[in-house]
């Protein structure tokens, strides 16, 4: 299963988390800082939902550095 988290960062932490992201998931595929509504885009592959759901919210949302998160998750691959 195939999730697109869309992340809010505090003002010039995107880098910073994004790297970090990187570092303590493994099941990142991809993770950019971006210019737009988002600060960063992470893509998550992972085998279940509650995996995925363990993950945003044990990991990704615990990095002080984020404001916020909004999860699309991938109907079929």
């Amino acid at each position: 299963m195939r999730a697109y988290i869309f992340v809010k960062t505090k003002p010039a932490t995107s880098l910073q988390v994004v790297g970090r992201i990187k570092r303590k998931v493994k099941e990142v595929v991809q993770a950019d800082a971006i210019y737009g509504r988002f600060d960063a885009v992470i893509i998550i592959e992972a085998p279940s939902l509650d995996s995925i759901n363990e993950i945003l919210y044990k990991v990704i949302e615990k990095d002080p550095n984020i404001i916020h998160t909004e999860t699309s998750l991938v109907l079929s691959s």
